[in-house]
C-alpha cells in the first residue's frame, strides 16, 4: 500500500474548537463541533461544556480536568462525551488557560477530536500541548477559525505538497486575504506563512525520506514530491528546520 492510498483511507479530520469564558460557559463553537457533537453555537452559548457529558462520562477525567483548570494548567486527556442524539464517543482533546498582557486569566480554549473515528493523534500538532496557545487571549475569534481551517486543510488535503501553490488561492479558500493570513499565522506560531508552510514540506519530506516506498528516487526527487521546486532551496530549508543536510539526514538513519 502506498503512501497516498493510506492517505485516502484516513477518515476526514475534524476539529471541534470551544471557546469559553474564564468562569467556563461557552462562547463561540466551530462548525466542526456541530458536525462533531450536533449542538450549533446557539444550543450551547452560555452553557458549560459539561452538556456533553453523560452516563459513562469518567468521573476521574472530570476530576482531573477541574483540577487543571482551577490550577490553570493545560491539559491533554480522553473522556466519554455524548452527541445531541445521545450517541456515546470517544473525545480526545486538549485544553488550553488563556491570559492577557498582564496575565490575567481571560478564557479556556478547547480543540477536540471524535477519538472513535482517529485513533492515533499523534501526527495532529494541533491537538499536541503547545505553550503557543497560553501566550494569547484568542479573543478574535475569526483569527482562531481561520487558523484552524488552515490546520485542517493542510491535514486532509495536504495542498501544501503543490510546488504551484499560490498564497492567494490559498487566502481565498479560506474566506480572506493573503495580508490578515499572514497575521493570523504569525500570531498564533511566531513564524510567517512561507515558514509555515515549509514546515509541514519538511516533515512530509522526513516521512517519505524514511518510508522505504521511495527509496528509488533521490531525496531532491522526494523534496520534489513534497512541494519544493529548487534543489538549493530544499537544501537550505531542510537545514534550516533539522539542523543537518538531507544527505547528512539520510546517513543518520544508516
Amino acid at each position: 500500500m502506498n503512501a497516498a492510498t493510506k492517505h485516502t483511507l484516513n477518515p476526514k479530520l475534524e476539529i471541534a474548537v470551544i471557546l469559553t469564558d474564564r468562569k467556563g460557559s461557552i462562547k463561540w463553537v466551530n462548525e466542526d463541533f456541530t458536525k462533531i457533537t450536533g449542538y450549533d453555537l446557539k444550543e450551547v452559548k452560555g452553557k458549560k461544556p459539561s452538556i456533553l457529558q453523560g452516563k459513562n462520562t469518567e468521573p476521574e477525567v472530570v476530576e482531573s480536568i477541574k483540577n487543571a483548570l482551577s490550577n490553570l494548567q493545560p491539559i491533554k486527556t480522553e473522556i466519554t462525551n455524548y452527541r445531541k442524539n445521545d450517541e456515546e464517543y470517544l473525545c480526545k482533546l486538549v485544553i488550553y488557560p488563556l491570559f492577557d498582557e498582564n496575565q490575567e486569566l481571560t478564557n479556556f480554549l478547547a480543540f477536540e477530536i471524535d477519538g472513535d473515528k482517529i485513533k492515533n493523534d499523534k501526527e495532529i500538532g494541533i491537538l499536541q500541548l503547545n505553550p503557543r496557545y497560553s501566550k494569547s487571549s484568542l479573543s478574535n475569534t475569526k483569527a482562531l477559525d481561520i487558523f484552524i481551517r488552515l490546520n485542517t486543510l493542510f491535514e486532509n488535503e495536504k495542498v501544501y505538497l503543490n510546488s504551484e501553490l499560490k498564497l492567494k488561492e490559498l487566502a481565498e479558500r479560506l474566506g480572506t486575504n493573503t495580508r490578515y493570513l499572514s497575521q493570523v499565522v504569525n500570531k498564533e506560531t511566531g513564524c510567517n506563512l512561507i515558514h509555515f508552510i515549509n514546515e509541514f514540506r519538511i516533515k512530509e519530506a522526513k516521512k517519505k525520506i524514511i518510508d522505504p516506498g521511495y527509496r528509488h528516487l533521490t531525496t531532491f526527487g522526494i523534496a520534489q514530491h513534497c512541494g519544493f521546486r529548487n534543489k538549493s532551496t530544499f537544501y537550505k530549508v531542510f537545514k534550516e528546520f533539522e539542523g543537518v543536510t538531507p544527505k547528512d539526514f539520510v546517513r543518520n538513519l544508516k
